[in-house]
């Protein structure tokens, strides 16, 4: 299955030079917990959380209004092109320890996001004779990458 085939297409974005409070009225009208940030051709050069909103706030100590969106995005962007194969798309982001990626074209602009929820609710799918184990197992591998040491799993009983 093909990363175009489950990504959101309907992805939100901003820009370096926006503030970062109109980057969280974007996440909260959404409502999305990130958004890339697209130069004028339509090209990621970040990646912006609401974490990495609270942090820039909380550590620069001004007001959101004051503050650009380039002061405290990601600049290193992870991303996957529209015709990955979703076992290639899932190990960037267990490589990366990331839960989305930006999809771009093949001239590098958005056109989606795939978050590790769409790859979840795809593998929750019911197939014909069964579950998508294999996809199933990847989503595991993934969310596991990203809470390194941060859990613990429980045998079962």
């Amino acid at each position: 299955m093909k990363v175009e085939q489950i990504m959101n297409r309907n992805v939100k974005v901003c820009r370096p030079q926006d503030s970062l409070n109109k980057a969280a009225q974007i996440m909260w009208d959404e409502p999305c917990g990130a958004v890339p940030v697209i130069d004028d051709q339509h090209q990621p050069v970040g990646f912006l959380t609401d974490r990495d909103i609270c942090m820039a706030a909380y550590t620069q100590g001004k007001p959101l209004h004051e503050l650009r969106v380039e002061t405290a995005m990601a600049r290193k962007v992870v991303s996957c092109v529209a015709e990955d194969d979703l076992g290639s798309a899932a190990g960037l982001m267990r490589q990366h320890r990331t839960r989305r990626l930006p999809v771009l074209d093949r001239n590098g602009a958005l056109v989606g996001l795939l978050s590790l929820d769409d790859l979840a609710c795809e593998a929750a799918r019911p197939l014909r004779g069964g579950v998508n184990d294999e996809l199933r197992n990847l989503v595991l591998e993934v969310h596991l990458s990203i809470n390194h040491g941060r859990m613990r799993l429980h045998p079962a009983a």
